[in-house]
């Protein structure tokens, strides 16, 4: 049983606009972390993330199923039309595994990333620094409104 199917939250601020599903956590490195069975996690970009690498190209792992990951550990690497990023764990666990369908269609991060676009599984416990939709809500003003002073400075 998938508990990816809650509402909803709209998100408009400045020129970017999303729904974050209230189901989900989010984690400060804007990843989101979905719970599909108990203690199995789907992680996935945020959309904002997603915008801020460009339409994705490349996704690696490093790790495979059933290696032990911890929070904060580098796992993979992206690459975007703007940016290349590590992918970091933001589960402590068993690493689970990638998400197949990314191979056979990669924009799948980009246009479907709270649902068919997540990136990995993991089998464990989230970071305990995760942000529920409201902090998620929260970081997101704050990072918008430093981005926005910085290009007025600019």
């Amino acid at each position: 049983m998938s508990v990816q199917n809650k509402a909803d939250v709209s998100y408009r601020r400045s020129r970017f606009f999303t729904r974050l599903p209230k189901g989900h956590y989010y984690t400060n490195s804007h990843f989101w972390i979905g719970e599909v069975e108990t203690d199995l996690w789907q992680i996935g970009l945020t959309k904002f993330a997603a915008r801020m690498l460009g339409d994705i190209v490349e996704i690696n792992f490093d790790v495979k199923s059933e290696v032990t990951v911890t929070v904060g550990d580098v796992i993979g690497s992206m690459e975007g039309f703007k940016a290349v990023t590590d992918i970091y764990c933001v589960v402590s666990g068993k690493f689970a595994g990638e998400n197949m369908a990314l191979h056979e269609d990669i924009t799948l991060a980009d246009t479907d990333p709270y649902r068919k676009g997540w990136l990995y599984q993991v089998q464990g416990k989230p970071d305990p620094e995760k942000l529920d939709v409201e902090g998620y809500v929260a970081l997101l003003d704050t990072t918008i409104d430093k981005m926005e002073d910085h290009n007025h400075e600019a």
